[in-house]
């Protein structure tokens, strides 16, 4: 196993250089394989002992009790795109899952006239999923900048991230879903919860039920955001650190010269864990008073993290075609640490 190192942060903070001191904090014997060879995993859901893990390349990852792995297949209604970082992405068990079998997904799809994207309700027969309704369709995309976060918010409903599709205008475009979160309310319309974002891949709650979520910058200046709904998060016209008039200043970002490339988030123990791509680590973030606290690394690029309340889970994305692949990647980790 890699080993792991928790870094923490100093007192000394080099503002705009992203330069740390840092200290080890934490013993290896923290982490825990639970499964290895899965196909660029992009999102983690348990259900007792076993997980279910959507995979970019169109499969979903059921992982038993023991760490065995089935490349479950996924009969989409349209072929999967094939631009950067496209695929199955977004993967959310329904809260009715142990007895209705069903998920929504979110994926990239490529109908002859451009990439798209699209939210669907799958529904696991014996161990084949099937595509058996379709949510939101014919958004948008690009090359990259899909956004395509899904996840079940305290009021039992359906919250979306969506990409601005690399054109920065859409995010500010009332008329479009592009650089949006979105939610799907209880008379099944879909609604804006907050507008202004490049590319949120993340989003999680605190216990009292506020909204944070993760966002990639242009280069840097990622951002983590306490998201006020109705609100507008300024991209393009504010990034990072810059305020005007009418648009949130993130709670947190990266600075000028740091990129994270944040990814799945969740709360844990009440921390906010932010897995981060580029930046190749887990980033553990205080709420309250929105500071970088620690940092866990040794594991390549991470795509998602998830906390069940007793332990947390990631995985590495080391196989994405940006990432340094070691053996048997990429995997599903337990942190079993306090």
């Amino acid at each position: 196993m890699k080993r792991l190192v928790i870094f923490t942060l100093s007192l000394l903070l080099l503002s705009g250089c992203g330069i740390l001191e840092r200290s080890q904090s934490a013993e290896p014997e923290s982490i825990k394989e639970v499964a290895t060879n899965l196909e660029i995993p992009w999102s983690i859901n348990q259900v007792g002992d076993e997980f279910y893990v959507s995979e970019r390349v169109g499969t979903i990852a059921y992982i038993e009790a023991d760490g065995t792995v089935e490349h479950q297949k996924v009969e989409f209604s349209t072929p999967l795109a094939t631009v950067s970082e496209a695929g199955l992405l977004g993967f959310v068990l329904k809260p009715t899952f142990e007895e209705t079998k069903t998920a929504f997904a979110y994926y990239n799809y490529d109908a002859g006239n451009g990439p798209f994207n699209r939210i669907v309700t799958l529904k696991l027969e014996g161990n084949v999923w099937k595509e058996v309704a379709i949510h939101l369709d014919e958004i948008s995309t690009g090359n990259v900048h899909h956004g395509g976060r899904l996840e079940i918010g305290p009021d039992q409903l359906l919250y979306a991230t969506i990409g601005d599709a690399a054109n920065p205008q859409l995010a500010q475009d009332p008329n479009s879903k592009n650089g949006k979160i979105l939610r799907l309310n209880a008379n099944n319309q879909w609604e804006t919860v907050s507008l202004g974002h490049r590319n949120p891949q993340g989003l999680a709650w605190s216990e009292d039920g506020v909204l944070f979520a993760s966002e990639h910058g242009q280069s840097a200046k990622d951002e983590i955001n306490k998201i006020e709904p109705g609100s507008n998060y300024g991209w393009p016209l504010i990034e990072g650190s810059e305020e005007r008039e009418g648009y949130i200043t993130p709670l947190l970002h990266s600075g000028a010269n740091v990129t994270w490339a944040p990814s799945g988030m969740t709360f844990h123990k009440g921390k906010l864990y932010v897995a981060a791509l580029r930046g190749e680590g887990i980033l553990v973030i205080n709420p309250e008073s929105g500071e970088l606290e620690d940092t866990i690394t040794g594991f390549g690029r991470i795509r998602d993290v998830y906390s069940n309340g007793e332990d947390l889970y990631f995985v590495s994305n080391n196989r994405d075609g940006r990432g340094t692949a070691n053996a048997n990647d990429d995997k599903l980790y337990q942190y079993l640490a306090e």
